[in-house]
This record gives C-alpha cells, structure tokens and sequence, in this order.
C-alpha cells in the first residue's frame, strides 16, 4: 500500500495522527484514536494520515483492520464489541469526510 501512495502522493510521507486529531472528535469517541480490532500482536493501534492543501486525504491504519470488524460476523469471529467500536469507528471517518 506504502508504495502505490509514494506514486499518488510523491514525497509525502505518512504522519501520525495525534489522539486529540478532530477524525476522533465526532459523535463516537475513542481514548487511543483507534479502537484495537485485531490481536496479530500487542502493538497499539494508530492512525496515520497524508494531507492535500491542509486537508487529510488517506487515513492510514496500523495494527487496527476495522475492516475485520466490518464484515460478516463468521469471518474472523470478531466479538460483539469488537464488531461495534470498528462500526463506530467507521462512522467517525464518514462523518470527518464529510465536513472537511
């Protein structure tokens, strides 16, 4: 994924978000940014992000596939919880995007 941005966003690199960043000041909030949604390791989740003229085009997660809460619930087996902060997570991100 990192090379196919470098080819999109020349130069420009990813920079972490900060906990306080406003994707995390929506209606759904989390005290780390990022909910941890899979368990491949205990590394914290984080978000990262490439900016255009100030505003955050890709938002980039490491060690936090919402995705896997995202799909159905046989797939990776997710708990309820789980499934529901990466629901909610998923709803800040739209909600950002919306009012950039």
């Amino acid at each position: 994924m990192r090379p196919a941005l470098n080819k999109v966003f020349p130069g420009q690199e990813l920079v972490e978000l900060p906990v306080d960043h406003p994707v995390d000041d929506q209606k759904f909030m989390f005290s780390n940014c990022l909910p941890k949604v899979h368990k491949h390791d205990e590394k914290p989740p984080q978000g990262f992000g490439l900016f255009h003229e100030g505003r955050l085009v890709v938002f980039y997660t490491y060690e936090c596939d919402l995705g896997d809460g995202w799909e159905d619930p046989e797939v990776h087996n997710d708990p309820p919880e789980v499934r529901l902060k990466a629901l909610q997570m998923g709803a800040n991100l739209v909600q950002y995007a919306f009012q950039q």
